[in-house]
């Protein structure tokens, strides 16, 4: 089989990683793809959001399958144009990819189901969004663009003038561009976060390990947000108890949810929760696979990923036993000086081998080229380190241990991914 990828994160190196352990694989097609991809996928120069020449690519080529992994490219509807071209495709329609895609949407159909979520207003002006903190006046507060935002469009403000300013950067700036043309204002939920992936054709819905991400740029969760500076799985804040809840109360309604909008989802859908006092409520959903929870969450898949996908496709997941082994994993990612705001690249990566890997742990590439024999950096987000082990301090051991060995000019990661507050 001829298997093509769209994507060019640690993500997509990791999802082709797992597709390459069918041996029906024959070649993957990464389009863009990475530095660390390139030792064993064929490269595609073809953007991500560019479905037409994608499509083309595809029925050219004899693609067999098609794999849409990011979100952009999905809310385009390039899964429902590489159906419509003969290509089997993983990915939701684009019907489907608004649940990311628009997060007024997301809330008003959290609202309608009676899904758990925080307390919300949506606003298409900047004057109204302003009236309504004032006279709200409750901080902490969550300020959210409509739209996609690289992971970044979400602002919390402390008091007035930060929820101001955050109103008029997203409205005004436009700091996220068309993204920010609507808003979300919603109340600050406390509680310990949890990422939860799930399998779902629409009929049946399967979720995956559950993992923690670290969204801030610096120790103790300080700094910006960025799309995610390290991952754990399992989430030790995930108990049986919570999983049978969000399972009836979350993800059931929100696959029937979307069915009778006549928007049946078929692929990754992603749960951002929060356990909160009231127990698990949704902050977001996504459309896709998570950046880096996929680093941790797939490699302690036991079963076969494409058999996964290509069942996920027919509406046949109820035929498949996904499981998961009972290790622990860690991913450390080591990102550029300066992100989320502006770096440098182009910058020698020393400590790895000639297929970009360190012992004793799987590195996956985010923002790498490799020219020349050589890996260098190309994005803010360069490496994700994932180590498994029997638990989960024995997972960061092996990750951090390899860490230490990987170097390359202002490399900046955080030292307390997994650190659990008890």
């Amino acid at each position: 089989m001829k298997i093509l990828l769209v994507g060019s994160g640690g993500r997509e190196h990791a999802i082709a990683l797992k597709l390459k352990e069918n041996p029906e694989v024959e070649q993957i097609f990464a389009a863009p793809g990475n530095g660390g991809m390139a030792a064993f996928c064929t490269l595609v120069p073809i953007k991500a959001t560019d479905v037409e020449n994608m499509v083309k690519f595809a029925v050219d080529n004899g693609v067999d399958f098609a794999v849409v992994a990011p979100d952009d490219p999905l809310v385009l509807g390039m899964a429902d144009a590489m159906e419509a071209a003969g290509i089997p495709a993983f990915g939701p329609s684009k019907d489907a990819a608004i649940i990311e895609g628009s997060k007024v949407f997301s809330k008003n159909l959290m609202k309608k189901y009676g899904i758990p979520t925080a307390r919300y207003e949506t606003f298409g002006t900047e004057e109204a969004a302003v009236a309504y903190v004032k006279a709200q006046n409750s901080y902490p507060t969550v300020v959210k663009a409509d739209g996609l935002a690289l992971g970044k469009g979400v602002l919390i403000a402390q008091n007035e003038t930060e929820a101001v300013n955050a109103i008029h950067s997203i409205m005004g700036d436009k700091i996220f561009g068309a993204s920010g043309n609507h808003i979300v204002i919603e109340e600050f939920l406390e509680g310990p976060e949890v990422s939860v992936l799930s399998f779902t054709d629409g009929k049946t819905l399967v979720p995956m390990i559950s993992s923690k991400d670290h969204k801030r740029a610096l120790d103790n969760d300080q700094g910006l947000n960025t799309g995610g500076m390290g991952t754990i799985a399992p989430n030790p804040y995930y108990t049986k108890e919570i999983a049978d809840r969000c399972m009836k109360e979350i993800f059931l309604p929100t696959m029937a949810a979307m069915n009778a909008e006549g928007r049946t989802f078929k692929g990754c859908l992603y749960f951002g929760l929060m356990i909160t006092k009231d127990g698990p409520k949704v902050i977001e959903y996504n459309c896709r696979f998570g950046d880096p929870e996929t680093q941790v969450v797939l490699p302690l898949l036991k079963t076969d990923l494409l058999t996964i996908f290509r069942a996920v496709r027919d509406q046949k997941l109820s035929d498949v036993k996904v499981e998961f082994s009972d290790q622990s994993a860690a991913c450390v990612i080591l990102a550029s000086g300066g992100y989320p705001q502006k770096y440098q690249t182009g910058f020698e990566i020393s400590g790895l081998d000639a297929m970009g890997q360190a012992e004793g742990v799987t590195v996956y590439h985010a923002g790498t080229k490799l020219e020349n024999g050589k890996f260098l950096t190309a994005g803010g987000r360069v490496l994700g380190v994932t180590a498994v082990g029997t638990d989960r301090e024995d997972a960061l051991a092996k990750s951090y241990a390899a860490v230490k060995k990987i170097t390359f000019q202002g490399v900046h990661y955080r030292k307390d991914i997994g650190k659990i507050k008890e």
